[in-house]
């Protein structure tokens, strides 16, 4: 059985909580990237996605220079990199989430996407299922 640290993407990069909202949006489109995380002192403190910038960024109006921690999502939850492939794509559809840092003795180490997870041959079932269940609860919403 494979391991999250068999798949993870592990060249991660991340903005810190002095960065601005700007900043995190240029670096999500350099890297072609949905969601970046918010690192301080290599422990993760946050998580923004796109989708966090138009919803807590633009549409409440604040402005490009806005401190990056004034829209990410906090307490995100992060696995272990020994944690299987399979209790992986469980956790993502349990917390109907695409993308999870990977930490090891609290510093990032990585991050697993359900892309990840979909290009790899050992869980392509999973990852098919928490697709399913994650898109499921997105369209009732």
């Amino acid at each position: 059985m494979k391991t999250v640290r068999e798949v993870m993407t592990t060249q991660v990069d991340y903005c810190t909580p002095l960065d601005n909202v700007f900043e995190a949006a240029v670096k999500m489109r350099d890297l072609n990237v949905g969601a970046i995380p918010i690192v301080e002192n290599g422990e993760v403190v946050g998580m923004v996605t796109d989708r966090d910038l138009v919803v807590r960024g633009i549409a409440e109006k604040r402005p490009g220079s806005s401190q990056v921690t004034e829209v990410m999502t906090r307490n995100v939850m992060a696995i272990s990199p020994d944690l299987s492939v399979q209790e992986a794509a469980q956790q993502m559809a349990k917390q109907q989430i695409r993308r999870l840092p990977v930490v090891e003795h609290n510093k990032l180490i990585g991050i697993i996407s359900l892309g990840d997870l979909a290009t790899n041959e050992a869980s392509d079932e999973s990852a098919g299922q928490a697709l399913t269940s994650i898109s499921e609860q997105h369209i009732v919403d």
